[in-house]
């Protein structure tokens, strides 16, 4: 007879921590294959679903009428069209300033006007930025040697902002199109956000509740504050294409920079009326005022119809969201990054006021 062999009690437990090693290692390496294969695409595919998100209760709309892959395309062409001539004549004028400012300061070439009057009176730096002005101004070569190393950073950060905006001006256009298709498969794709949740959560009511809290931050986002800035800066910037400023890609961008961040765009606006007033015949000038002013006061009136629509994000998340969107991704992360960034402050807000236990928001939190 052979002798029994004893198998050691914590020989499975063994065996069964080495499959979980081996099972999250191949799921850690299928994510980190595939990783690789839409990191490129990361821009693009957020935008996406941010404009997915925002257009897809028009989609709701259309479907009862033309159907559902015939209102996708309909709001992808639409929407590339009514987008791609203004993205065009911005992000050229714009593209242009750039490289002649960034030109001007190589070769010395670059010419400013004087200082105005107003600037020197300015407490604790008035007086500086005037010497410096006036340097600028009279004495380039002397201006850069003194700035150079500040100037050439500037000026190769420009120079690469300039150069990814016809990038950034395909994938802005191309967004549209893939939001198209993700539109097209909107319940598929809102039923597997939840289930997503849903696993990470734990919770079959979290799941949904997050979903809908994510779109309706997108949507107020999107379209309360991307979206009446959007519209604001364009009609601005007719007006400013039309009166031929030799700068108007650049003034609407900030135009639309101070209205996302919900600065008035009067700010801007009020100086170009007054230098128009000064430099234009006077009939093409006041019609330029009236337009730019009505335009500038637009978002009084857009408000009230589009924002609201989503949760409240204090300012200061959306502004960061502008500034590092644009730092980070250029012309798309301008509209990408407050959006993002708002999406992510309120899943946060969201979790530290959910209670696991109970399974619902904290008392002292949840809404009367």
């Amino acid at each position: 007879m052979q002798p029994n062999v004893t198998i050691p009690e914590h020989a499975p437990s063994r065996l069964r921590m080495l499959d979980s090693v081996l099972q999250i290692g191949l799921v850690g390496l299928l994510i980190f294959a595939c990783s690789r294969i839409i990191l490129p695409f990361t821009g693009i595919l957020l935008w996406s679903v941010i404009l997915a998100v925002m257009l897809y209760p028009l989609h709701q709309r259309l479907v009862a009428r033309v159907g559902n892959r015939w209102s996708a395309t309909l709001i992808g062409l639409v929407s590339v069209a009514l987008m791609l001539v203004p993205l065009v004549m911005v992000v050229t004028s714009l593209g242009s300033s750039i490289l002649e400012f960034v030109s001007g300061l190589q070769d010395s070439s670059l010419t400013v006007p004087p200082p105005p009057s107003w600037l020197a009176d300015l407490p604790v730096v008035g007086q500086k930025l005037t010497e410096t002005w006036v340097l600028v101004e009279t004495n380039m070569p002397a201006a850069l040697a003194k700035y150079g190393k500040m100037l050439g950073g500037v000026a190769s950060w420009l120079a690469s902002f300039a150069g990814g905006l016809a990038a950034g001006q395909l994938s802005f256009v191309l967004s549209f199109a893939v939001a198209a298709v993700l539109i097209a498969y909107g319940e598929g794709a809102t039923q597997f956000a939840s289930r997503l949740l849903e696993r990470i959560t734990g919770s079959k009511a979290q799941g949904p509740r997050l979903v809908a809290m994510t779109a309706a931050t997108i949507r107020g986002v999107a379209v309360g504050v991307v979206g009446v800035a959007v519209i604001q800066s364009l009609l601005i910037g007719i007006g400013f294409f039309a009166i031929g400023l030799a700068s108007a890609g650049v003034l609407t961008l900030v135009v639309l920079l101070f209205a996302i961040v919900q600065v008035p765009a009067l700010l801007v606006t009020l100086p170009v009326i007054a230098y128009v007033l000064a430099t234009e015949a006077t009939t093409p000038a006041i019609i330029f005022s009236i337009w730019t002013v009505i335009a500038g006061l637009s978002d009084n009136l857009l408000k009230p119809l589009m924002l609201g629509r989503g949760l409240e994000v204090p300012m200061p998340i959306i502004l960061i969201g502008v500034i590092g969107g644009m730092i980070a991704d250029g012309l798309l992360g301008l509209f990408v990054g407050p959006v993002l960034l708002a999406v992510g402050y309120v899943l946060l807000m969201e979790w530290l006021r959910y209670d696991p236990v109970e399974g619902n928001p904290h008392a002292e939190d949840a809404p009367p």
